[in-house]
């Protein structure tokens, strides 16, 4: 998701929303202080430029009975899986929380995903990066990725893999926020 363009899902454009908007907002939901779960359908469609049903979009519509906390900011879309059958939906807070939503695979020439940008076994820079810090260190990935992609890397030989995800070529960030 272009985090620099204006495109923003969120609570806090409701109340602000033009007339023809407002059907994007559940003001019912808000009250009660749930994310609309059309709100989390919206962010998955604007990430794969794919409506709901279609091939490379979400396989259905997010359960209307999911209770998720507001979310103070945008919704972050990302692919969960290299081989992009599934996005992470998640809110940064107040409360915190992360689901997954099911993919349908894309078929024909739309299925090209972009080549990967690390291989299996590649040298990598691994950071953990948070608010006013970062700490990084050398690894290895675990598995191929395109720049975006979350993959499985380790610091040590002997070190448990962790999820981390591809900025460019040769580096993986951790997010500590």
């Amino acid at each position: 998701m272009d985090t620099t363009s204006s495109w923003h899902i969120g609570w806090r454009l409701c109340p602000l929303a033009l007339p023809m908007l407002l059907p994007l907002c559940d003001p019912a939901a808000e009250a009660r202080g749930m994310t609309d779960p059309a709100m989390i359908d919206r962010a998955v469609a604007e990430f794969t430029g794919v409506a709901i049903g279609a091939p490379g979009g979400a396989r259905a519509a997010t359960d209307a009975r999911l209770q998720l906390a507001a979310c103070a900011g945008s919704l972050a879309v990302s692919w969960h899986t290299v081989a992009r059958t599934a996005v992470q939906v998640e809110c940064s807070g107040p409360v915190k929380w992360r689901i997954f939503v099911a993919i349908t695979p894309a078929a024909g020439p739309a299925a090209a995903r972009a080549a990967p940008a690390v291989k299996r076994g590649d040298a990598l820079t691994i950071m953990v990066r948070g608010r006013g810090f970062s700490v990084q260190q050398p690894g290895e990935a675990m598995e191929p990725g395109a720049v975006g992609d979350w993959i499985e890397v380790r610091t040590s030989r002997k070190g448990e893999p962790l999820r981390a995800r591809i900025e460019r070529p040769g580096l993986a960030v951790i997010p500590a926020d």
